[in-house]
């Protein structure tokens, strides 16, 4: 999918109606973004936002999120381990405090290429 990231007033109006008159090619509208499908006519409808706001118009690639091959099974079972937690108000970090799940800092130093399938 193409990622088009606007940061403008005039560049979201713009991505507003092209999205509006494109809605086919539209995967989701998220505000002042949208992703559209990953096709000539997307990647058309995004370089042409680009080429009228200049710099007001992100364009990334991006590719689905698959869990399962992505993170590793350490990580998906403490995210599941903490939304099922006793009191909603713990904080992760003491949450994992003195368990089996991963720090805060462990989290954030951990690449995902790196991750991978435990």
């Amino acid at each position: 999918m193409l990622l088009v990231v606007t940061y403008s007033r005039a560049a979201r109006q713009t991505l507003r109606n092209v999205c509006n008159a494109h809605e086919e090619s539209v995967v989701r509208r998220l505000g002042r973004a949208a992703m559209f499908e990953e096709s000539a006519m997307g990647a058309f409808l995004g370089l042409r936002l680009r080429e009228k706001h200049g710099a007001d118009v992100q364009l990334e690639r991006t590719v689905p999120f698959n869990e399962f091959e992505t993170v590793g099974e350490e990580v998906r079972s403490a995210a599941a381990a903490y939304e099922s937690r006793e009191h909603p108000s713990t904080p992760y970090a003491k949450f994992a405090a003195g368990t089996d799940h991963p720090s805060p800092d462990a989290l954030r130093g951990r690449d995902l290429t790196e991750d991978g399938r435990d």
